[in-house]
C-alpha cells in the first residue's frame, strides 16, 4: 500500500524527534514528504497511551527545538548584513535602510520571543517582580467573609 505511514514505528518516532530537536517544525517535517506521516497522525500518536515513550521523546525534542530557536533569535538580531542597501537617488548612490529586511528580521525575532515565552515561560517568559524595595511582599490575611442570608428573591431567609 502506498501513501503516508500511519502505523507508528520506533524508527519513525525517533526520526521525527531528531528533526524537531534540530529546529524543524513538525509541519515542515511532514509536509511534502511521503515517508513521513501526516501531522494529524503524529498528534494522534501523542495521545496514544501505548506510545508514552514517543510522547516523552517528543516533549524533550520540543524543548531542544526551543533552545535552537533561542540561538536563531540571537543570530537574527545580530545579523546586520542586509540592513542597508545602495540606491540611486537623483543620479547619486546613497545608502538607505533596507526596510523589507529589517522589518522581516524584527518579525522573526518577535515571533520567536513570543513562542519561547509560551512554550518555556519559566525560562523565557516575562518575569514579575513581586517585591517591594527588594523585600518580599507580605502574604495578605483574608478577613472572614460572611454570606448574606437572603434567598434568591432578595428576601431574608427564615
Amino acid at each position: 500500500m502506498l501513501g503516508r505511514p500511519e502505523i507508528y514505528t520506533e524508527e519513525l518516532g525517533k526520526e521525527i524527534c531528531r528533526r524537531l530537536s534540530l529546529g524543524e517544525s513538525l509541519l515542515s517535517i511532514c509536509k511534502n514528504n511521503d515517508d513521513m506521516p501526516a501531522t494529524s497522525t503524529v498528534y494522534l500518536w501523542l495521545l496514544d497511551e501505548d506510545k508514552k515513550t514517543f510522547s516523552e521523546n517528543y516533549a524533550r525534542a520540543r524543548a531542544s527545538q526551543a533552545e535552537v530557536m533561542f540561538d536563531e533569535l540571537l543570530d537574527i538580531a545580530d545579523d546586520s548584513s542586509k540592513d542597508t542597501m545602495v540606491v540611486k537617488i537623483g543620479g547619486k548612490e546613497q545608502i538607505v535602510e533596507n526596510r523589507e529586511f529589517t522589518t522581516r528580521s524584527r518579525l522573526r525575532v518577535d515571533t520567536r520571543k513570543w513562542y519561547l515565552s509560551k512554550v518555556l515561560p519559566k525560562k523565557f517568559g516575562d518575569k514579575l517582580d513581586l517585591t517591594s524595595n527588594g523585600k518580599d511582599l507580605p502574604t495578605p490575611i483574608l478577613a472572614n467573609v460572611h454570606r448574606d442570608d437572603r434567598d434568591t428573591k432578595g428576601t431574608e431567609a427564615q
